[in-house]
Parts: structure tokens; C-alpha cells; sequence
């Protein structure tokens, strides 16, 4: 009999919109996840910014956090991410000000550098191309930071002083790592989407981090690509839909979760089989010894200081057994 794992365990939603659904659906499946999460003793429920997407529909974090913290009761409901530079430092603090004031001490506020998008789209969010280097970012971070903390250039961020949520960095590469290590704060990397740069990334944490008022030493999450079902055969089948639509976004041909059928029957090449090889070999996929070995795998080469769970799954009972089998790995 294995010890459970220790540390928190959180889970990332992309508010999946499969293959003949629609968002209002992607949306029910995910306010029924989130409240077997809490259920389960899940620490955290995040979910992502992404837009011009048609599979993910959680194009609008604030408004899902405040629909899912509605929801729920206990678990920490936050942005994996806000991706700050499609919208303005004011924006972002007034938002989370008020979802902190709504639901005070369950709001996590995660920040990412990119715009996660194509550039016409991180355009017309903007209005501009205007504030969207990484040279930007930083100047962007202190003035959303700012905001939280008293007014800025006369400005006050109603209601967002004395209700500053956890503020995260997210990254997938060394920058943000880097920038989170200066500062001082938590810092969440993209194993599932970086996986190459996951282990020189948290180095750089944490050899630039500096102690600061909300963290007196490095703190770091790892969300991983985590499929778990009753038996290995099964988990290797969920997992394959979600590894063809990544396919096809790197395509530039960005679409809803295909269904188990569609992803048999697409006509893949010998370079698309070797894609989603090289995309399926850093994920943890398995039964429950094949992913808990995973896990403490990662978590060894990692030291995390807690893991974060994300999938696409057609089926949402997969989804749901999913969550429940890793749960067990952990203690609450």
C-alpha cells in the first residue's frame, strides 16, 4: 500500500466544447466538475484564458470564476490564467477585486505573460498591437500590482484595494520564471504544454527568487496532462482526442474535442503519428499504478510544492473518474 501523496493537488479546466455540443454544455460539464473537485478535496480549481478557439470556451475568466465560485462552497477558484496583455492592469484588478470581495479567501489571481492567441486576435482584443511585447509585461505587472495595493496615477481600482487575491506567475518558459522568482510570488509552470522547459524553468525560480512580504521561499506548481482510468487500454483511448484537436490547432485548423470516432477516422500522416507521439509520451496516462508512478516521477525530478491536473475529455464521466481515481493518490 502506497502513502498518499502529500502536497495540494489542484485541477486546471479548459472548459472543453466537444464534438457536437455547445459552450452552455462545456460550461454544465465544468460547474459539475468543479463541485465533484470540492468534493473530492481538490485544493484549487483554475481555468484559462483562450480566445478564437471554438473547442475551449473559457474565453472570459472572471466571469466563469464568479460563476463557479457561486457553485461551490470551500474550493479556491482562480485564472490559470489572465493573460495580461490583452487587457488593461485596471480592468484586471477591478474584476478581481470584486470576485475577492464576493468570495473572500477563494480567489486566486494567476497572471500569464502571453496572449494566448493568434496575433490578429491579441489585436482586436486590445485594439491595438499596442502592450503586447514581453517588454511590456513587467511594467504591466507593477501597475496591476499597484492597483491592488493603493490608488495608481490617481486612479483607485474599486473595489481592489484590501482585496487582493493570491497573485500567481504562469509561465512555460524561463522568463516568467525569472520575473516570478524577483518578485517574489508563486509560480505555476505549464508542464502539460512545455514540458522540455519545465525543469530549467523552476531552476531559474528558484535561483532568482527573492523573499518578499507574501512569500518567504519559492513555491511551485506544476500542472501536468494527467489521464487516469480504470486500466491502461482505456486511458490511452481518452486521451487521443485531445492529442488530435492539439494536432490540429498546431495546423493552424483549431476546433471542438473531436469524438472517439472522429479521432479513428481521421487520415493521419506518418508526421502526425510522430507528433502525437512525441505530445502523448509527457503526459501521465495510465491506471492508477501506471499514473501514480507518473506522478511521483515528476514530482521527484519537480520538487513541487503542489500539482495541478488538466485533461480533455470527450466523455464526461471519464472526466469525473478521472478526478476521482487521482484524488485517491492524495491526501486531503
Amino acid at each position: 500500500m502506497h502513502a498518499p501523496f502529500s502536497i495540494p493537488l489542484s485541477v486546471l479546466d479548459l472548459a472543453p466544447v466537444t464534438s457536437g455540443s455547445t459552450a452552455s454544455e462545456a460550461i454544465t460539464n465544468s460547474t459539475e466538475a468543479i463541485r465533484h473537485a470540492e468534493r473530492l478535496g481538490f485544493t484549487r480549481y483554475w481555468v484559462a484564458e483562450h480566445h478564437n478557439m471554438p473547442g475551449i470556451a473559457s474565453s472570459a475568466p472572471s466571469v466563469l470564476i464568479g460563476h463557479l465560485a457561486d457553485a461551490t462552497e470551500r474550493i479556491r477558484v482562480g485564472s490559470g490564467g489572465v493573460m495580461l496583455p490583452n487587457h488593461p492592469p485596471l480592468v484586471v484588478a477591478e474584476q478581481f477585486g470584486l470576485l475577492t470581495a464576493m468570495h473572500p479567501d477563494r480567489i486566486d489571481l494567476g497572471i500569464g505573460r502571453a496572449p494566448g492567441t493568434d496575433p490578429a486576435t491579441a489585436a482586436a482584443l486590445r485594439r491595438s498591437a499596442a502592450g503586447l511585447s514581453a517588454e511590456d509585461f513587467p511594467q504591466q505587472l507593477r501597475q496591476l500590482i499597484d492597483f491592488f495595493e493603493a490608488e495608481s496615477d490617481g486612479i483607485t481600482a474599486v473595489p481592489a484595494p484590501g482585496n487582493r487575491p493570491p497573485l500567481w506567475l504562469l509561465g512555460s518558459s524561463g522568463y516568467s520564471a525569472q520575473v516570478a522568482g524577483l518578485l517574489g510570488i508563486p509560480f505555476a509552470f505549464a508542464h502539460h504544454f512545455s514540458a522540455a522547459n519545465t525543469l530549467p524553468a523552476l531552476k531559474l525560480y528558484r535561483e532568482n527568487f527573492r523573499p518578499s512580504p507574501e512569500l518567504e521561499r519559492p513555491h511551485a506548481m506544476v500542472a501536468a496532462a494527467v489521464f487516469c482510468a480504470d486500466d491502461d487500454g482505456y486511458a490511452q483511448e481518452m486521451a487521443r482526442p485531445g492529442a488530435l484537436q492539439f494536432l490540429r490547432l498546431r495546423q493552424g485548423n483549431p476546433g471542438k474535442l473531436p469524438t472517439p470516432e472522429e479521432t479513428d477516422a481521421y487520415p493521419y500522416t506518418e508526421t502526425d503519428h510522430a507528433f502525437i507521439q512525441e505530445r502523448m509520451s509527457t503526459q501521465i496516462i495510465g491506471s492508477p499504478a501506471t499514473v501514480r508512478d507518473g506522478i511521483a516521477e515528476l514530482l521527484e525530478a519537480t520538487r513541487a510544492d503542489e500539482l495541478m491536473v488538466t485533461n480533455s475529455l470527450y466523455y464526461q464521466k471519464d472526466r469525473l473518474r478521472s478526478l476521482e481515481l487521482v484524488a485517491g493518490m492524495f491526501r486531503n
